[in-house]
């Protein structure tokens, strides 16, 4: 996936908050590898410090995640990213991530001083970290199902 960020076009809202080709988009999605133990404990330490519930999850593999990335022209089978689709916009890499961390509860607002990092760097230590992601964290075989008290955070989520 390339490119930091991303206009584009807000749509209609499917059931549930659910995606659908001709639904709208949840306010604030988070879409990451669910597979990637890093990035469940990534979704897992949101949800802890998103106490009002603002951002909804997909995995990257999931129907709703692909049909977001379909939605916003991003690649279907590259899985090295984290994306943030918030307000009509695509959000990727550590820009994705700080703009997350602007939301949480406690003093991760204040990793907004790494906006004066220029993306480009943020975006090679971002990098370095995805690439070696599954070797220093592992991975499973398959997405994991969120506890029946957050399914209703995950689009994908088995009802």
């Amino acid at each position: 996936m390339t490119g930091g960020s991303q206009k584009t076009e807000a749509r209609g809202a499917g059931p549930e908050g659910r995606v659908g080709e001709e639904g709208r988009d949840p306010a604030a999605v988070v879409l990451f590898d669910g597979v990637c133990n890093l990035c469940n404990a990534s979704v897992h330490f949101i949800i802890d410090r998103d106490p009002a519930a603002y951002f909804r999850f997909a995995s990257l593999q999931g129907e709703n995640g692909q049909a977001l990335l379909r939605r916003h022209g991003l690649s279907t089978s590259d899985f090295d990213t984290l994306v943030l689709v918030e307000g009509g916009k695509v959000h990727m890499r550590s820009g994705a991530a700080l703009r997350i961390a602007r939301r949480l509860r406690g003093a991760w607002p204040l990793l907004a001083f790494f906006w004066v990092v220029p993306s480009p760097v943020r975006d090679a230590l971002y990098a370095w970290v995805s690439r070696n992601r599954y070797r220093w964290f592992g991975q499973e075989e398959a997405c994991r199902l969120p506890t029946p008290e957050l399914r209703a955070r995950f689009l994908d989520a088995p009802g």
